[in-house]
């Protein structure tokens, strides 16, 4: 059955997917599954030593047997994978708008995002679950006493939107995302605000109106992933 333009695919978000993580999160979204694991650490990058303040980052891969084609280990190439390198840095971005340092205190928490199967917007899946998974560590070390305030300030999601046939297509899966005129990831917060746009024209550029109907199409998606984000949180 053929998607509306407007349509998300479906999404799932299983937690404590595993068993010694901080926070585990199977998500899936369409044929796109993504595991986003939490692990809290009290060593700090170097430039926050004695500050008092946390931080979060992200390392995101994709599995060998995640593509049609088997994709290397890294470590096989003795080399970072330059497109994981920029989305663990998107990923890590994205999530540190979600936090406030100073309440989390001085220790880390590094979501890792090892994408199990690929099918289109595997950093949005990275995000979205990331989150969930962020959450429930920051869950545990409230429960366990370490830290008195929540750190967290709102949830982050993202989505895809794109330009396919001269459509505005909402959240593309590799099939749209590989024949789009223009591709946007869009992250944001849950009161509405802008974390990152990444947009690429890959044939003709897109217009200012263009760009407006792939936001609208965009929140409109966000604001559902945003209400399976709160429900699955409320089930446990």
């Amino acid at each position: 059955m053929q998607r509306k333009r407007n349509q998300l695919r479906p999404i799932e978000i299983i937690r404590n997917f595993t068993k010694h993580a901080a926070g585990s999160v199977l998500i899936k979204w369409g044929d796109t599954w993504v595991l986003c694991t939490a692990s809290v650490s009290d060593k700090v990058p170097p430039f926050l030593r004695d500050t008092g303040k946390g931080w979060v980052t992200a390392e995101y891969s994709m599995l060998p047997g995640s593509t049609l084609e088997r994709k290397e280990r890294e470590i096989k190439k003795l080399k970072p994978d330059a497109r994981g390198s920029e989305i663990s840095r998107l990923v890590g971005r994205s999530l540190r708008a979600a936090v406030d340092m100073e309440r989390l205190g001085e220790r880390q928490i590094t979501i890792d995002c090892d994408v199990l199967q690929a099918d289109g917007g595997t950093r949005c899946a990275s995000i979205t679950g990331g989150m969930v998974a962020l959450r429930d560590a920051i869950d545990k070390l409230i429960c366990n006493g370490q830290i008195s305030e929540n750190p967290i300030r709102h949830n982050i999601a993202a989505v895809s939107v794109g330009i396919c046939g001269g459509i505005p297509t909402l959240d593309l899966d590799y099939s749209l995302d590989s024949h789009a005129d223009v591709d946007l990831n869009v992250v944001m917060t849950d009161d509405g605000r802008y974390v990152e746009l990444q947009g690429t024209a890959e044939h003709e550029p897109f217009t200012e109106e263009e760009l407006a109907e792939l936001r609208s199409l965009a929140r409109g998606g966000l604001k559902k992933i945003f209400s399976l984000q709160r429900s699955c949180v409320r089930k446990n």
